[in-house]
């Protein structure tokens, strides 16, 4: 037995979890990580080259999470069954987990993609996500309404929807990866940070592609860097630091 099934059931849990995940998360790198100047990827002064308002960002990703919410609750409404739901073997769960990481990847890499090469896509949805040229924390769904409900919601709906999984597991799937894309725009370069050195694809690899302004580069997100070295989109980096102190990502092959 659960503890929360007899106070909520697993279905709000998943449409709600990933949005408290989401400001508990990305509060932390502002607000309880102890002080983190020598990791940042760029200083203070460097965020004035932002195009938007912190309260934009705000509101833009209230925005973004209302829909998420709505979507969420049509998809388990749509899908829902009567009754308790059986829930399957964690080795079957941890399956599902894993396969909706790439499916959620593939999708996500080609649309993100598609918006830089089209471009009244780049300029009318995608280029408001890179106004936010010196990426942080809970900017990481700042975006245009419209790429929100195509990128984030939709791809999160065909994950789910392909690999069956249940409500259960979608809490912690959803939440998973709503922790990786904040970590993704945090902007800064921790050696305590497991998702950092687990995997490849982090928050330097994509600081590459906000500083290359996207054109060509580190497309994949959030989880892997597959279908960019597949693609030739791939952008190797190195950490290095600033003579005046912090990090910087840097390229390590010629930019074209």
């Amino acid at each position: 037995m659960v503890f929360w099934e007899d106070y909520v059931s697993d279905e709000v849990l998943g449409t709600f979890a990933p949005i408290v995940v989401y400001w508990i998360y990305s509060g932390m790198y502002h607000y309880v990580i102890p002080p983190y100047e020598k990791y940042r990827l760029h200083s203070v002064e460097e965020e004035e080259k932002n195009l938007v308002t912190v309260p934009q960002v705000v509101k833009g990703v209230l925005l973004q999470q209302v829909v998420q919410v709505a979507v969420a609750l049509l998809l388990f409404t749509v899908t829902g069954q009567e009754g308790v739901v059986q829930q399957p073997p964690l080795w079957i769960a941890a399956l599902q987990f894993v396969v909706a990481m790439f499916i959620m990847d593939t999708w996500q890499y080609f649309c993100h993609r598609w918006m830089h090469i089209n471009k009244f896509m780049y300029k009318h949805v995608h280029s408001q996500h890179h106004r936010l040229v010196v990426p942080f924390a809970f900017g990481a769904l700042y975006n245009h309404p419209l790429e929100g409900l195509l990128l984030d919601t939709v791809g999160g709906a065909i994950s789910f929807l392909v690999t069956g999984m249940t409500p259960r597991t979608s809490i912690f799937f959803f939440s998973f990866a709503t922790i990786k894309t904040i970590d993704d725009h945090c902007g800064l370069w921790l050696p305590y940070n497991p998702l950092q050195r687990i995997f490849n694809n982090n928050s330097a690899y994509h600081d590459i592609h906000h500083q290359l302004h996207g054109t060509k580069y580190n497309f994949s997100q959030p989880f892997f860097s597959t279908w960019d070295k597949l693609c030739g989109t791939h952008m190797p980096f190195e950490v290095q630091k600033r003579v005046e102190g912090g990090l910087q990502a840097m390229p390590v092959k010629k930019i074209e």
